[in-house]
C-alpha cells in the first residue's frame, strides 16, 4: 500500500450541537479505500473537526499505510496541527494530542487546507452521521 489520501470534515448544528465527523480515503490513484461516519452527540464543530480527522488516521493506520496526506477545511486545525497556532482550548488539547500521537505512527504525513467547496464527500458522511445519528 502506498499513501493514503484523507479528506476529513466534522459539523455541529450549533456551536455546541449535534455533531458528526466524517472522511473519506483514496489511495494514490484518487479510488476510495474507506470512509469513516460517526454521530459524535452535543460537541463543538471544532471539536468535531478534530474527532473526523482521529477516525481517518485509525481507518489508515488500519488500512497500513505508511503515510497520509490530510486534506480539511478546518483551517485552525490544520495551523494547530502544523505548529503554526497554539491549541489553547481545553476540549481539544486532548484530541491534538492523540492526533499527533498517531501522526507519529506514520513514516510521513502533510496536511493542507482546502475550501469546503473541495470538501463536500467528507462533509457529506459528517451531515449523515447527525441526521441519522450513526453510532
Amino acid at each position: 500500500m502506498t499513501e493514503i489520501i484523507i479528506y476529513s470534515d466534522g459539523a455541529a448544528r450549533g456551536n455546541p450541537g449535534p455533531a458528526g465527523a466524517g472522511a473519506i480515503l483514496l489511495d494514490a490513484e484518487g479510488r476510495s479505500v474507506g470512509s469513516v461516519c460517526r454521530y459524535l452527540g452535543e460537541t463543538t464543530n471544532n471539536q468535531a473537526e478534530y474527532q473526523a480527522l482521529l477516525l481517518a488516521l485509525h481507518e489508515a493506520i488500519s488500512l497500513g499505510a505508511p503515510s497520509v496526506s490530510v486534506f480539511a477545511d478546518s483551517e485552525l486545525m490544520v495551523k494547530q496541527i502544523r505548529g503554526e497556532y497554539k491549541v489553547k482550548n481545553e476540549g481539544l488539547r486532548p484530541l491534538y494530542k492523540d492526533i499527533m500521537n498517531l501522526l507519529r505512527r506514520f513514516k510521513g504525513y502533510r496536511i493542507e487546507h482546502v475550501p469546503r467547496e473541495k470538501n463536500k464527500r467528507a462533509d457529506r458522511l459528517a451531515n449523515i452521521a447527525i441526521d441519522d445519528q450513526v453510532l
